[in-house]
C-alpha cells in the first residue's frame, strides 16, 4: 500500500483494494494485508473465489483508524495466533453498514449499523461479518489497552457487548469516526496528536458511560470529549436562528460560563465559533454550481443568518469579498 498524495504533500492514509489483482488472487492478497495492518487471525469467506474489498488505514502513532468495506468474512483469533503475535490492543469496531456477530470471553453479541463493539487481541474471539447483509462498512479503531483511561475490569465487561451510538456522546463518536474515515486523505502528520486525542477521549467517555466509570476519566479527557460533543451539536443545529451560547449550554446541562471556559481552553469563543461554522457552510453553498438557482439570502437563512445586511457584512469581513462576488469567483482551480 502506498501513501496517498494530495497537492504534492504525502498524506497519512494508506489505501488498499483487492481489485488491483485478478479475482483468483484477491483472497490471498487480502489475508496478507490483514496480517500486516491488524493482527494474525484465521480468515474464512464464502466469497474467497473473488474477494472484492477495500481498506483505508490512517496511522495515528500508537492508535490506528481503518475503514473496511468487504463482503462476508469470518475472523477467528485462536490461542495459536495470539502466541504468534499479540500487540495487546483493543479493536473497537464502529459499524457503518452491514451486520455481524462477535463472541469473546464468554459473551456473544450481534451488531448492526450504528453499533460499536469491542474485542481484545489478547483473548480468543470469533467475528462473523455480514451474516444477513451483502456488504459491510466498518471503522476499526486499534489502540493499546493502556491508552484507554478506564479500569481493566470495566473494559473486560464491555468485550463483545454492542453499544448503540444513536444519541448524546455516542452519536458524537459515531459522526466523528465516520467523518475521520471519509476525510482520511486530508490529514497530515501535524494532525496526528489532535486526531488521536479526540478519538481516545470520545471512546473513553462513551465506554465509561456504559459501565458507570465516567468519574474515573482524567479531567482533561472529560473536558475534550464534552467540547467535541458540543461542537458536533453546533454543526447539527446551525440552521436554527436561535442557536446561541445560552441554548448550547442549556442543551448540555452546563452554565454559559462553563461553556466559555471550554472554548477558551481551545483559544475560541462559542459565539464566534457558531458564526464561523455558519459562514463556512454559506461559503460552501455559494460555491456550489448546483445551488446557483437559490438566492444569496436563502442560503444565508438556511444556515441561521436572518438579516441579509448583517450576513453580507460579516461574510466580507471574514473572506475579503461579498457573498455575490464569492459566488461568481472561479472555484475550479
Amino acid at each position: 500500500m502506498d501513501a496517498a498524495v494530495h497537492g504534492g504533500v504525502a498524506m497519512l492514509v494508506r489505501e488498499f483494494r483487492t481489485e488491483v489483482v485478478p479475482p483468483a488472487e484477491r483472497w490471498d492478497l487480502w489475508q496478507d494485508v490483514a496480517v500486516r495492518t491488524h493482527v494474525p487471525n484465521v480468515l474464512r469467506s464464502d466469497r474467497s473465489d473473488d474477494f472484492r474489498a477495500t481498506m483505508r488505514v490512517l496511522p495515528l502513532g500508537d492508535l490506528q483508524i481503518a475503514e473496511l468495506d468487504l463482503p462476508h468474512l469470518d475472523t477467528v483469533r485462536t490461542p495459536r495466533t495470539i502466541r504468534r503475535f499479540d500487540p495487546e490492543v483493543l479493536q473497537i469496531n464502529c459499524q457503518l453498514a452491514g451486520d455481524g456477530g462477535l463472541a469473546q470471553d464468554g459473551t456473544a453479541g450481534t451488531f448492526e449499523a450504528g453499533h460499536l463493539i469491542m474485542a481484545d487481541s489478547s483473548l480468543p474471539y470469533d467475528v462473523r461479518i455480514n451474516r444477513t447483509s451483502q456488504r459491510s462498512t466498518t471503522v476499526v479503531v486499534s489502540m493499546p489497552r493502556a491508552r484507554l483511561p478506564l479500569p481493566p475490569s470495566a473494559v473486560r465487561r464491555l468485550l463483545a457487548v454492542p453499544v448503540r451510538l444513536d444519541h448524546g456522546m455516542g452519536g458524537a463518536l459515531y459522526r466523528w469516526l465516520a467523518d475521520v474515515a471519509r476525510r482520511a486523505g486530508e490529514f497530515t502528520d501535524a494532525d496526528v496528536p489532535a486526531l488521536a486525542s479526540v478519538t481516545t477521549d470520545l471512546l473513553a467517555s462513551v465506554l465509561g458511560g456504559c459501565v458507570g466509570c465516567e468519574d474515573t476519566l482524567p479531567p482533561e479527557s472529560r473536558r475534550r470529549a464534552l467540547h467535541t460533543r458540543i461542537r458536533d451539536f453546533i454543526d447539527r443545529n446551525l440552521g436554527d436562528p436561535s442557536l446561541s451560547p445560552a441554548t448550547v449550554a442549556a442543551a448540555h446541562g452546563i452554565s454559559v460560563r462553563h461553556l466559555h471556559q471550554l472554548f477558551a481552553a481551545e483559544g475560541e469563543a462559542p459565539a464566534a465559533w457558531i458564526r464561523h461554522r455558519r459562514l463556512e457552510r454559506c461559503r460552501r453553498d455559494l460555491a456550489d454550481p448546483r445551488l446557483r438557482g437559490r438566492s444569496v439570502h436563502a442560503i444565508a437563512a438556511r444556515w441561521g443568518f436572518t438579516d441579509a445586511a448583517t450576513f453580507s457584512r460579516v461574510f466580507r469581513r471574514a473572506y475579503g469579498m461579498t457573498p455575490t462576488d464569492h459566488r461568481h469567483t472561479d472555484h475550479t482551480g
